[in-house]
This record gives structure tokens, C-alpha cells and sequence, in this order.
């Protein structure tokens, strides 16, 4: 089983187990997100832009606000607006000012948009068990529940 001090050829002991689970989680993310975009990026877009197609196929046949996608990506995105106006360039997404404020603009995942997602489909829904499927269920279980555990609940940094 790969160990973290040998994958980054740490010397010195971590100053503590929990900056060692820190750093697991870190690199462990990294090589998740790295397996994730290799097997996105043959259809041109990036696995941030993939995530606002997901959500915006959710959210049919209302669509979003901006902050509304904002908060429901998997990693958070400083400048929405500039990601969704990539998307509307490539066709993948529409957008309209709400009838009741004009200040408000809905985005709504186009027909291509929604053929993307249909062909990348088989190919993203097998990755979970590419990447995960060495652990039994069990091990699956309490990976999520850990990690649900420590997004509960982090500590303010300390001044």
C-alpha cells in the first residue's frame, strides 16, 4: 500500500496524524481530480464546466441563477459568470433574464449541451468504480461517512 512520506519523499516525520490525514486528503483529491479530467477532457470541456452541466440537467426545466449553481458545485469557482459564458459560447448552455426581475439571469442546459452529457454518461459512469472499486462496501461506507464527518464541522483558523 502506497504510504504519503514515501509518494512526496517526505524526510521528517509530520508534525501530527492529523496533518498527515490532511495531507492524504489533499493528494488523494488531486489524483481523483486529475483521473476525473483525463477521462473528461477528450470532449473539450473541463471538469469544472462538466459539473455545471450535471447540475444544470438536474435543475431542468426551471434552470439556475448563477449563485445557485455556484453553490451546488462540487468545488467551488470564484468567477461563475466567465465558466458559464464558455459554456454558452460552445452552444452547451442558454441563458434568459427572469420575467419578474430583470436583474436575474437563468441559465438552462441547451439540447447540446444535453447530447454531451448523453455520450460522456457511459464513460463517467463507470469511474466510480474504476477509481473506487477496490474497496469493499464497507470501506466505501466509512470513507464517506469520515469524510462527511470531517466537512461537518471545521475549525475557525486560529489567529
Amino acid at each position: 500500500m502506497p504510504n504519503l512520506k514515501a509518494e512526496i519523499a517526505q524526510g521528517p516525520p509530520f508534525s501530527s496524524a492529523e496533518e498527515e490525514a490532511l495531507l492524504n486528503v489533499m493528494r488523494t483529491a488531486d489524483v481523483l481530480q486529475r483521473e476525473a479530467q483525463l477521462r473528461i477532457r477528450g470532449w473539450g470541456i473541463t471538469s469544472t464546466q462538466y459539473n455545471v452541466l450535471r447540475i444544470l440537467r438536474g435543475a431542468q426545466p426551471h434552470g439556475l441563477p448563477c449563485a445557485a449553481i455556484g453553490d451546488r458545485m462540487i468545488t467551488a469557482e470564484p468567477d461563475i459568470t466567465r465558466l458559464l459564458n464558455r459554456l454558452k459560447g460552445l452552444k452547451l448552455i442558454r441563458q434568459r433574464r427572469d420575467r419578474h426581475d430583470r436583474r436575474v439571469v437563468v441559465t438552462h442546459i441547451s439540447e447540446t449541451g444535453l447530447e454531451l452529457l448523453r455520450q460522456m454518461d457511459p464513460v463517467i459512469d463507470r469511474a466510480p468504480q474504476e477509481l473506487l472499486g477496490h474497496l469493499s462496501p464497507s470501506e466505501v461506507a466509512e470513507l464517506i461517512r469520515l469524510l462527511e464527518l470531517v466537512r461537518e464541522k471545521p475549525n475557525p483558523p486560529s489567529q
